[in-house]
């Protein structure tokens, strides 16, 4: 095989996580009670653009899971099995390479054809002057970049441009027509509706945002292929691809969190309002003193801690991506293991009430079990607000990442992150002139998946809170 497929510990955990994802969803459209507020998610404007920018950068994290690692050259005469590279890669990485091999001195800002610093340059003359020397790889097919590289970026934008619309009217004829099958009508008909407004779905709306993400890809696309579009930082590395590598590990801190810290929350808060007495007393403490720690002096021991184990077994990791999953999956479990407290808390009121309801006391005096009143009573009528606090958690995980990588607390220095991208140019805003690049795009997309997190959670939270409904 030329691949050599490579699991990690996070990547088997965000496999996990779609597969409860699926069974989840298999299990919503079985129960009117959760399949109706999803459908009223979809068919909010708002809902369905936000869906759309977050696949997106859900598809960008799941290449990035998919690690491999590369069988090397041997003699086609050679009988001895087959040897992998030891650097472990990314379908991601695989499908960047150019932009990921595409090294530069050192810094250079976007769309620069020439490095930020000056340098000692020697003529052929043998003199020696300083000034901004050519990159090596941005730029590098321009012969007088002065008066070529404006209308050479325009010129390519525009073809970029013209591949998106071209691929999104592709995409869009394929989406109309699997709608036009499912109504059983033509497409015309079909394409009526849709711009009428007329469909339970807003079908325009989610074309028209992914139109924009596809054209804005295929630009970004088109120009990172001959230039360094964010620039490049003080070792050289193109900043447009360390922000797309950045994406796995924002959304891993979101969703891998939620993971560990949803059934500690949902057994314990449960539990504390079902049974009360010495067990809600007990949970009770257990939740009050875990808030009473300062969570960051908890991370920082933990990572610590992790640090020395790591330093000690360095023979147990075979490559730097090894390290630094592991330091990211036990940051993962510090953060959830702060962070259960207060959706435990949230459960254990509403089951303190759902425990006095009619119904749960017709139950129990049949002699129905706990267990099945728990699952068939408590936990049905508690899943709103499990799903409206992991989706109003997602952002404030997504940011305590960029915090606890400012601090050197976060994920490993070597692992891609917005946090570490903040972190590597701090002190370079104090240069003159400033280099800028680095912290612009790391806000821009950080801010963008936020924005689009909270929007979609404040969606999710007025089609499930009964209130909001009317009911």
């Amino acid at each position: 095989m030329p691949l050599m497929p490579v699991v990690l510990w996070t990547d088997a955990l965000v496999f996990l996580l779609i597969a409860l994802g699926l069974l989840f969803g298999l299990y919503a459209a079985r129960h009117e009670h959760l399949r109706a507020p999803w459908r009223r998610v979809v068919q909010s404007r708002v809902g369905v653009a936000m869906l759309v920018v977050l696949s997106a950068y859900g598809m960008v994290g799941l290449l990035d899971t998919v690690h491999v690692r590369l069988k090397l050259d041997t003699p086609a005469d050679s009988s001895a099995a087959p040897q992998y590279a030891p650097e472990i890669l990314s379908l991601l990485d695989l499908a960047l390479s150019g932009l990921r091999e595409r090294q530069e001195k050192t810094y250079s800002a976007p769309f620069a054809t020439h490095l930020f610093v000056k340098e000692a340059i020697e003529q052929p003359d043998g003199s020696v002057i300083r000034d901004f020397p050519r990159l090596e790889h941005g730029g590098s097919h321009l012969a007088d970049p002065a008066t070529q590289r404006g209308a050479d970026i325009l010129f390519t934008a525009m073809l970029g441009m013209l591949k998106g619309l071209v691929f999104w009217v592709l995409t869009a004829f394929a989406i109309l027509w699997l709608i036009a099958r499912r109504r059983g009508e033509l497409m015309e008909q079909t394409w009526t509706a849709i711009r009428a407004g007329r469909t339970p779905i807003p079908w325009l709306t989610a074309l028209s945002m992914l139109g924009l993400l596809l054209i804005l890809g295929f630009v970004a696309g088109e120009l990172a292929a001959r230039y360094h579009i964010l620039g490049t930082d003080k070792v050289g590395e193109d900043v447009f691809f360390q922000t797309l590598k950045s994406i796995r590990t924002g959304l891993l801190i979101g969703t891998l969190t939620t993971l560990v810290m949803l059934p500690a929350a949902i057994l314990l808060g449960i539990a504390a309002g079902y049974f009360r007495g010495w067990v809600d007393d007990v949970i009770q403490y257990l939740y009050t003193t875990l808030n009473a720690i300062p969570g960051v002096l908890l991370i920082a021991a933990a990572i610590l801690m992790l640090q020395v184990y790591m330093s000690n077994h360095a023979e147990d990791f075979t490559s730097l991506v090894e390290r630094a999953d592991l330091r990211l999956l036990f940051l993962c479990l510090i953060l959830g293991v702060t962070s259960w407290t207060g959706l435990c808390r949230l459960l254990r009121g509403e089951a303190l009430k759902l425990r006095e309801v009619d119904y749960v006391q017709a139950a129990s005096a049949l002699g129905v079990g706990h267990a099945t009143i728990i699952g068939r009573h408590i936990l049905p009528n508690v899943m709103h607000i499990v799903l409206i606090t992991l989706v109003l958690d997602f952002s404030g995980l997504v940011l305590a990442e960029a915090v606890l990588s400012y601090v050197n607390i976060g994920v490993d220095p070597t692992m891609n992150s917005w946090g570490n991208m903040i972190n590597s140019a701090r002190l370079e805003l104090a240069r003159d002139p400033v280099v800028w690049w680095s912290l612009t795009a790391a806000f821009v997309f950080m801010f963008t998946l936020v924005l689009a997190a909270n929007l979609f959670a404040d969606v999710v939270r007025d089609a499930f809170d009964p209130r909001l409904r009317g009911i």
